[in-house]
């Protein structure tokens, strides 16, 4: 068993090396864009929320 995990160990290395890492740059762009697309949509449901809450409060009366 302990060879098995040996082996796993050792492969995994080998694969981590075959990785391209982002650089800096890239990993600080790729964020920006995640945060700025995590704004809008929040945005944009809550005022989908709110203009259906007042249709609803208007219907229900």
């Amino acid at each position: 068993m302990f060879a098995k995990i040996q082996e796993f160990l050792r492969e995994v290395k080998v694969e981590l090396k075959k990785v391209t890492w982002p650089s800096r740059k890239e990993t600080v762009a790729s964020t920006v864009v995640v945060l700025i697309t995590v704004i809008i949509t929040a945005i944009y449901l809550g005022l989908v929320d709110f203009i259906l809450s007042k249709i609803i409060r208007v219907f229900l009366g």
